[in-house]
């Protein structure tokens, strides 16, 4: 769940897009790499993204995202290299980017006091967010379309409705 640059093909820096803003000193689609993205997909500015009108990049993180798509699912192969690939690529990136999002959220899960039923849930859930053999296109494709990452955010939300959840929360008045 951390990432690895190394292991990835500038993902972050061409999947997605952003528009111009305090955080982003000009505008990208979605698809297009980044003006400061190199050849080994590596950042040129990155020691002074903030400076340069990019903290948009500081802030963002794809735990692991990027580096489990380009290992995992496209065998280290890059979409550069391999145009053909790119959109596959890009859309995998997305789904995965969702699946870490929920999955850093499931096993946060892990420290709440949760019945035992609650607690086969979470795991069977985060087991599905996080198989043990590797993720595949075919895998990331079935998991989506079976609705693992709203099934994850449903259980999620029904936490808050526990009795022994509900009572972590900080009432209005103590934060006064």
């Amino acid at each position: 769940m951390k990432p690895d640059c190394a292991n990835c093909v500038g993902l972050c820096c061409v999947a997605l897009a952003y528009d111009r803003s305090s955080q982003f000193d000009f505008d990208k689609a979605a698809g297009e790499a980044c003006r400061h993205l190199d050849a080994r997909y590596r950042c040129v500015i990155h020691t002074s993204l903030s400076a340069q009108g990019m903290g948009g990049c500081v802030q963002f993180d794809c735990h692991g995202a990027g580096q489990r798509v380009t290992q995992e699912i496209f065998d280290g192969r890059s979409w550069r290299d391999e145009p053909a690939i790119a959109e596959a690529m890009f859309a995998a990136f997305s789904a995965m980017l969702e699946i870490h999002g929920v999955l850093l959220l499931i096993d946060a899960a892990r420290r709440l006091p949760l019945s035992a039923p609650l607690r086969e849930q979470r795991a069977a859930i985060e087991a599905e967010l996080d198989p043990s053999e590797p993720w595949s296109q075919v895998s990331l494709s079935a998991a989506i379309a079976a609705g693992v990452v709203p099934r994850a955010r449903a259980f999620l939300k029904s936490l808050g409705a526990q009795p022994q959840i509900e009572s972590l929360r900080p009432s209005v008045r103590s934060i006064r």
